[in-house]
């Protein structure tokens, strides 16, 4: 994730991701630990449910939901740096 509040905790050691909704915090840390070589001290995750949504037609109200998702923050070992910007 890249947002402002992401970022300034980038210099603290901690990252946001987007992970699957179904995965638990041991799987993360796994695959953060694989994919980017860092030692991973915690990780805690959050749960977001979809906002509502609605769009006028000249028909009718179609009504729906936007996606639900998880984001789970990963604080890694000090001295360990996830570099998101070298492949720009």
């Amino acid at each position: 994730m890249v947002t402002e509040k992401i970022s300034t905790l980038n210099e603290s050691g901690k990252y946001g991701f987007i992970v699957d909704r179904k995965a638990n915090k041991v799987e993360i840390k796994k695959a953060v630990e694989k994919m980017y070589g860092v030692t991973v001290e915690s990780v805690n995750t959050m749960n977001y449910l979809g906002k509502p949504k609605s769009r006028y037609t000249k028909s009718k109200v179609v009504s729906g939901r936007t996606a639900s998702f998880k984001k789970a923050i990963v604080k890694v070992a000090e001295g360990d740096v996830i570099d998101f910007y070298s492949g720009l």
